[in-house]
């Protein structure tokens, strides 16, 4: 979810009355999770509760609120009785006026929450690694790009850290516990050596690499010289699944975020519990 601060920050600038609406409590199956918010305005509309019937109560109370002054409101909506929305389920969307004070809560709770996300290393910054970041930058994960060669960072799409290091393989050692690696740098013996690090750790949420089933057998081979044979279970290679042959960068990077998505949020949810939510987000609606 991509951070609503700096819309915030911008209207409070120019003056512009807003409502932040915040999905404050998901009970059931429901379209979004609590934390899931978006700001109205009188003409104006940026993040989503989950979109349908839902969306359109929050929107319309709080253009209601914008019009008669008011600086809270809390709705508990259940879904099907209420509104006549499928997912069954309880939300109660939280709204408030944008002030210099909701501001900076908002500002807090994003870097807390972004200090908190999974992380995810990627190493090489070619023409692969940067469609890869590109297509992280809007998801929950916190990333950083790591390369040998500063010029590869050049006009570089993606968000989050990037770092230059001639010993790209250290950086694994210094990753928190439960963290992905990528690995496709443009050396397939600093590939090895990069993943085979990740992979002795034992903690990894995901390793993967980029190349073909020879490379695969290459390192597997590598690894069982070593003693470490065991190691290659571990490993994704070719990193985004081989049901999809197409190798173009593009396509390589969606089939990569949908792993990682796989196998770092659905763990986050672990951790959490009950997940993201209070109860199960299983309803999905379409956007107004």
């Amino acid at each position: 979810m991509m951070p609503l601060s700096p819309a915030l920050h911008s209207l409070l600038d120019a003056g512009t009355p807003a409502i932040l609406v915040r999905v404050a409590q998901a009970l059931g199956s429901t379209p979004r999770e609590a934390g899931a918010a978006m700001i109205v305005t009188a003409e104006s509309l940026s993040g989503t509760v989950g979109g349908g019937a839902l969306e359109m109560v929050g929107i319309e109370r709080a253009r209601a609120m914008l019009r008669d002054g008011a600086a809270k409101d809390r709705l508990a909506i259940p879904l099907g009785p209420a509104i006549g929305q499928c997912c069954g389920g309880h939300v109660t969307l939280a709204l408030q006026r944008l002030d210099a004070g909701l501001l900076a809560a908002e500002v807090a709770a994003e870097e807390a929450a972004a200090a908190a996300l999974p992380a995810v290393l990627l190493f090489g910054a070619g023409h692969t690694g940067r469609a890869v970041a590109r297509s992280l930058s809007p998801l929950p994960f916190r990333l950083c790009s790591v390369d040998t060669r500063r010029e590869a960072f050049a006009d570089w799409p993606g968000g989050g850290e990037t770092r230059v290091t001639a010993l790209p393989e250290a950086e694994v050692a210094t990753a928190r516990p439960g963290s992905a690696f990528l690995v496709m740098t443009h050396d397939h013996a600093l590939d090895f050596l990069i993943a085979a690090a990740a992979l002795r750790r034992g903690d990894a949420a995901y390793v993967g690499m980029i190349g073909s089933a020879t490379k695969r057998e290459t390192f597997r081979r590598h690894l069982a010289e070593a003693g470490e044979g065991h190691l290659i279970e571990g490993l994704t290679l070719p990193i985004g699944g081989a049901a999809v042959r197409d190798k173009r960068p593009e396509v390589i990077a969606a089939l990569t975020a949908a792993e990682l998505i796989a196998a770092l949020l659905s763990k986050a949810e672990e951790k959490l519990g009950s997940g993201f939510s209070t109860g199960t987000s299983q309803c999905n609606s379409e956007r107004i």
